[in-house]
């Protein structure tokens, strides 16, 4: 599964996107924990509330949405605007 990193987590973690195979389909759960044992330096940046989660380019806040190999996952920072 690739994974896709936007903005400030992008350059936190040092890429802008990551290969985790697991078995599918998975949830936005399982794959946010895989994130966070591949990268443990940056387990609260990747942790609920700490980064949001698009799946097919829309903002998912459950955390039991199922994802299949054909998604696009995509993890960022919250967005403030003004």
């Amino acid at each position: 599964m690739n994974i896709l990193f936007f903005a400030a987590l992008r350059e936190q973690l040092g890429c802008a996107h990551c290969d985790i195979d697991l078995p599918l389909p998975a949830s936005l759960a399982t794959v946010r924990a895989a994130l966070i044992q591949h990268f443990p330096q940056q387990a609260k940046r990747l942790a609920v509330g700490h980064a949001l989660a698009a799946i097919n380019q829309t903002l998912i806040n459950d955390e039991n949405t199922p994802i299949n190999s054909s998604d696009e996952v995509a993890f960022f920072p919250p967005v403030t605007g003004g």
